[in-house]
């Protein structure tokens, strides 16, 4: 969407003229075609027909639900500090686990397939040997109409992206919060963007000296 509204926010640079030109008239018409067009979120619609996308990393969990190829909705958190320590047979676990859960007014009582990168979750419910935390998620799935299957990392890429992405997310929400507390102080900032994630703050001397 930023290139494709690159046309309309140049408008929004300081010293610009308003101009309406040919290009921003079509930038302007695709995007209110993108807006109104998949993959934009949609209601559930009759029953059946669910299916989750899940995949975890060392930085945070990632799903989306999905019914009859519409996306009904995406989720992530980031690892809690416990977690982190999860072998990865436990964390992707923890993903489907956490989709089960919030989307739970969903899925109770409708058939759902779960798709995993993780090729023995499977086999989960035939497995002997279990330690006592997945005994635990083994119950909780057991009040859900399931079915695991095999998704290749490469082909899983939307809850993939979502689960690698909250670091990044998590700094932005950091500075943006340092950036409004040091406004509240009335000191001046110079902020500039980098590669459209990172905003880097300078205080110039003078301002220290106030």
């Amino acid at each position: 969407f930023s290139r494709l509204a690159l046309p309309l926010t140049k408008l929004m640079r300081k010293g610009e003229k308003f101009i309406w030109n040919e290009e921003r008239e079509k930038s302007y018409e695709e995007l209110k075609q993108h807006l109104v067009s998949a993959p934009v979120l949609t209601l559930p619609s009759g029953s059946g027909g669910f299916q989750i996308y899940s995949d975890a990393s060392k930085k945070g969990l990632g799903c989306v639900l999905m019914q009859h190829g519409k996306v009904i909705a995406y989720a992530s958190r980031q690892l809690k500090p416990y977690e982190v320590n999860y072998p990865t047979h436990d964390l992707e676990l923890a993903a489907v686990v956490f989709a089960l859960t919030i989307w739970r007014h969903y899925l109770y009582g409708e058939s759902c397939d779960i798709f995993t990168d993780h090729k023995s979750l499977k086999y989960i419910f035939t497995q002997r040997e279990l330690n006592m935390r997945q005994r635990c998620w083994l119950e909780l799935l057991k009040y859900y109409d399931t079915n695991i299957q095999y998704h290749p990392g490469k082909a899983n890429v939307v809850a993939d992206a979502l689960s690698r992405k909250l670091g990044m997310i998590a700094g932005i929400k950091v500075e943006e919060e340092i950036i409004r507390d040091l406004e509240w102080l009335g000191i001046e900032l110079y902020v500039s963007g980098q590669h459209g994630y990172w905003a880097s703050l300078r205080i110039e001397p003078d301002l220290i000296s106030r």
